[in-house]
């Protein structure tokens, strides 16, 4: 799909109920200029939202060494990168390995909702990719990683109109690309509000304690830690 093709208006998403649409750069080859120059701006998205360092605190909080972490929608491996010196983060995404992925970590090249390892990881952790997945795919994701996760980490858009104002606000000031500017509206429009998120995912009251935290800078944050 050529970028100037936009698979949808973000600007007639309505906010009321989550809305999964098609995102640009899922549809750019990894190495293409638009899909690079989007990944360099995602990735200040989350220095100005200060996700990198609210996973950290999360995990110096609430890791337990030695065991063993995983992103899913890793990505490029940054922020499992970065959260190393904290606790080894493996990778799952349907892309191929980073070359800088770090030797020791492993990185499972499968698609989510095709993956079986999960007993391997009390920790699972998701920046910007749990709204990808429709609220079906959700449960059923809910379903293969809860029996198994001690700890759930998320930190996905905050489905609001202010949300949809700053980002529209910072974007043309920072003037990003079009491929972060349609693609930051639809995953908007696609984020979680109250407790959409683990009501999904099937974190039962019960066995889960979820805490959900909403930020100035339009984040959406939940930790849902398995009762004992």
């Amino acid at each position: 799909m050529a970028v100037a093709t936009l698979p949808v208006s973000p600007a007639s998403l309505p906010l009321a109920a989550r809305i999964s649409a098609p995102e640009l750069l899922d549809t750019l080859a990894p190495g293409s200029p638009e899909a690079r120059t989007s990944r360099r701006e995602l990735h200040r998205i989350n220095v100005l939202t200060g996700t990198d360092r609210w996973f950290a605190r999360m995990l110096r909080s609430h890791g337990r060494p030695p065991s063993r972490a995983l992103e899913i929608g890793a990505g490029d491996g940054e922020l499992a990168c970065r959260l190393a010196p904290f606790l080894r983060v493996d990778g799952l995404d349907r892309t191929p390995r980073p070359a800088h992925f770090p030797a020791w970590h492993r990185w499972h090249a499968v698609d989510a909702l095709a993956f079986r390892d999960w007993p391997d990881y009390p920790i699972v952790l998701g920046n910007l990719v749990w709204h990808h997945f429709t609220d079906g795919e959700l449960r059923r994701l809910g379903a293969a990683l809860s029996p198994h996760a001690e700890l759930v980490l998320a930190s996905e858009p905050h489905r609001s109109a202010w949300a949809r104002w700053l980002f529209r606000a910072t974007a043309r000031a920072l003037r990003w690309s079009l491929v972060t500017r349609h693609d930051g509206a639809v995953s908007i429009a696609a984020g979680f509000r109250g407790d959409e998120l683990p009501r999904v995912l099937g974190l039962d009251r019960r066995h889960w304690h979820c805490r959900i935290t909403l930020t100035v800078r339009g984040a959406y944050r939940l930790v849902a830690e398995k009762l004992r």
